[in-house]
C-alpha cells in the first residue's frame, strides 16, 4: 500500500520538510525579506546602463568634461568605450549589494510596522509613523550592506574615460579584493562607511510616498490592486521621493571616492562638501546626474515594488493554499 501524505508527514519525510518551507517562508516578515531581495536584484538590472552613468556624472567635479554630455551621448561612448560590459560594469557587486539590502529594508520595514507601530493588527499608519518605520528599515539595511555600494561606486567608474584617474583600467580588482584595500590603505572600517549619513537620509520617504499613492491608487477595499496601479503607484513614489532627496546622493557618491587621488575634491565633512559644490559647481553640482536618475526612477521603482508585491504575495499564499489543500 502506497504511504498516504499524512504518513509521509508523521515520519517526517520530503512531505514534511515542504511543509515546513512554506510553512516558513510564508510567514509575513520572512516573505517581505525574501520579495525584497527579488525586486531589488530585478530593478538594479533592469536600470544598470542609467545607473552607472548616473554615478559618472554625480562625480564628477568642476573643470572636469569627461562626461560633461547628454544622457544619449554618455550611454553611446560607453558602449564605444567598453561594449555591453561597460552597461553592466558594478552590476554584480550591486545585486549582491541589493539582494540583502532591499530584503533586509522590506523585511524589518514589515517587522517594524507590525510589531512596533502598528496601534492593532492591520491597523492604518499615519504619514509620521511610516516615515519613521521608513527610516528605521533603511538605517537597519544600509548598516548590513553599505561597504559593498562604496565598492559597487569604485568599480563603476574605474574603467571610465576619466583623464584625471590616469590611463583606463583593462583588468580591474574584484570586489573583495577592492574592499580589502580600501579597508587596509583608507582607514579601516570607517572607510567603509564613509558617506552613510546622507545616505540614511531620505529613506523613509520612499516607503511614505509609496503606501500614501498607493491608498488613493487603490479603491477602497481592493486587496489585489492590478499592477499597471502598482507599476504607477511605484514610479510617483520613487520620482517624488528621489528628487526631493537627491542632493544626498551626490553627497553620498563624491564621500565615497573622497580619498581617491585625482578626482578634484577632498572634502573635510558634509558641510564642507556642499559649500565647496556650491561654490564651485552652483546649485546645480548638487543635482548632478539627475536627469538619467530620473529616467530610471520609474523603470526602476515601479519594476523593484511590482516584482515586490507579486513576489510577496505568492509566498504568502503558499500558507493559504496549503492549508485548502491545494499543495
Amino acid at each position: 500500500m502506497l504511504a498516504t501524505p499524512s504518513s509521509t508527514d508523521h515520519r517526517g519525510g520530503p512531505s514534511s520538510g515542504l511543509t515546513k518551507l512554506r510553512n516558513t517562508v510564508s510567514q509575513p516578515v520572512v516573505a517581505a525579506f525574501c520579495a525584497g531581495g527579488v525586486a531589488g536584484a530585478v530593478s538594479r538590472t533592469v536600470v544598470s546602463p542609467l545607473e552607472r552613468l548616473k554615478i559618472l556624472f554625480q562625480v564628477q567635479s568642476a573643470g572636469r568634461d569627461a562626461y560633461k554630455v547628454s544622457v544619449s551621448q554618455g550611454l553611446k561612448k560607453m558602449w564605444r568605450e567598453e561594449g555591453w560590459r561597460g552597461f553592466m560594469r558594478g552590476n554584480g557587486t550591486n545585486c549582491v549589494r541589493i539582494v540583502p539590502y532591499s530584503a533586509v529594508q522590506f523585511g524589518s520595514y514589515n517587522f517594524y510596522k507590525r510589531n512596533i507601530f502598528e496601534p492593532s493588527p492591520g491597523a492604518d499608519l499615519t504619514p509620521v509613523t511610516r516615515l519613521v518605520c521608513g527610516g528605521a528599515a533603511g538605517v537597519t539595511s544600509v548598516f548590513f550592506t553599505y561597504p559593498l555600494d562604496i565598492v559597487r561606486t569604485r568599480l563603476s567608474i574605474q574603467t571610465a574615460s576619466f583623464a584625471e584617474l590616469g590611463t583606463r583600467q583593462k583588468e580591474l580588482p574584484g570586489m573583495w579584493t577592492t574592499m580589502v584595500s580600501v579597508y587596509r590603505t583608507e582607514g579601516g572600517i570607517l572607510a567603509l562607511y564613509r558617506g552613510i549619513v546622507p545616505t540614511v537620509a531620505g529613506v523613509g520617504l520612499n516607503f511614505m510616498t509609496y503606501e500614501f499613492v498607493r491608498k488613493y491608487l487603490t479603491p477602497e477595499g481592493d486587496k489585489h490592486p492590478n499592477a499597471f496601479r502598482k507599476l504607477l503607484a511605484g514610479a510617483i513614489s520613487g520620482a517624488v521621493a528621489q528628487t526631493c532627496t537627491y542632493p544626498f546622493d551626490v553627497l553620498r557618491r563624491r564621500f565615497q571616492i573622497n580619498t581617491m587621488t585625482g578626482m578634484g575634491y577632498q572634502y573635510k565633512g558634509i558641510a564642507d562638501a556642499v559649500r565647496a559644490i556650491v561654490t564651485q559647481e552652483g546649485v546645480k553640482g548638487l543635482y548632478k546626474g539627475i536627469v538619467p536618475n530620473l529616467l530610471k526612477v520609474a523603470p526602476s521603482m515601479a519594476s523593484s515594488w511590482l516584482s515586490y508585491e507579486l513576489s510577496r504575495d505568492f509566498l504568502v499564499s503558499l500558507q493559504s493554499a496549503r492549508t485548502e489543500g491545494v499543495l
